[in-house]
């Protein structure tokens, strides 16, 4: 796969907003190792539109997430002899895409930004002390503690979003691939929510073994698939 693709399954502790207003970040910790990662979650996309599309919510198709229960806690890497735990925003049917909506990332006023509809459930989980599973690309260890939260060594989880249908940017389309998509499920004693992010740059017509963009169509005009892992 293009990303070092995986979930993350830890507690949230605390939250900050990025130093560019760009990202949430939160700390995570393994209950019994102790270990910390950090989420890097885009609230903000640094191409045109600069909205991201978000859908928050309870509900959704849970058939495909009540396994992820007895998962130990940590990273693990996804690939294609565990995609049964992957998530794919064109393929899998864990929700409807035409669902999704775009909100700026901070804007004046009560609950009508990003930054505030996810840090609303982010609070829920710390107080409730929920698990959260985050699925995206793993970076370090670093050689360095880590910018936001100061443990050491800095150790994370970002492209925490639909990572595929990019284009017109090499830096963003080496990134494509399938069954590799990010986003935040939140297991609470009696519930679960979920947390799905894409950018409006993307296109959700896209080939089925590179996630490369077949045409530009947007999440309104997709036609969800009903496919497999494979």
């Amino acid at each position: 796969m293009p990303i070092k693709y995986g979930v993350l399954k830890a507690i949230p502790k605390e939250f900050k907003l990025g130093k560019d207003d760009q990202h949430l970040e939160v700390l995570m910790e393994v209950s019994h190792s102790k270990e910390k990662f950090r989420l890097a979650i885009n609230i903000q996309s640094q191409a045109w539109p600069s909205e991201v599309l978000y859908l928050i919510g309870e509900n959704f198709n849970s058939s495909q997430i009540t396994h992820l229960q007895g998962m130990a806690e940590g990273f693990t890497g996804i690939n294609k002899n565990n995609r049964e735990i992957a998530l794919d925003y064109v393929r899998g049917r864990l929700f409807d895409p035409k669902q999704m909506t775009p909100l700026p990332n901070i804007k004046p006023g009560p609950d009508n930004d990003l930054y505030e509809k996810l840090t609303n459930y982010v609070q829920k989980a710390i107080d409730e002390e929920a698990v959260i599973y985050a699925y995206g690309e793993r970076f370090g260890p670093e050689h360095k503690e880590d910018e936001y939260f100061h443990f050491k060594p800095g150790n994370g989880v970002h492209d925490i979003h639909m990572n595929q249908g990019n284009s017109g940017n090499p830096k963003w389309e080496k990134d494509n691939g399938v069954w590799q998509d990010g986003g935040l499920l939140i297991q609470f004693k009696d519930r679960w929510a979920a947390l799905f992010l894409a950018f409006q740059s993307q296109s959700w017509c896209t080939n089925d073994d590179t996630g490369y963009t077949l045409k530009v169509c947007s999440h309104e005009e997709h036609e969800q698939k009903n496919t497999v892992h494979s």
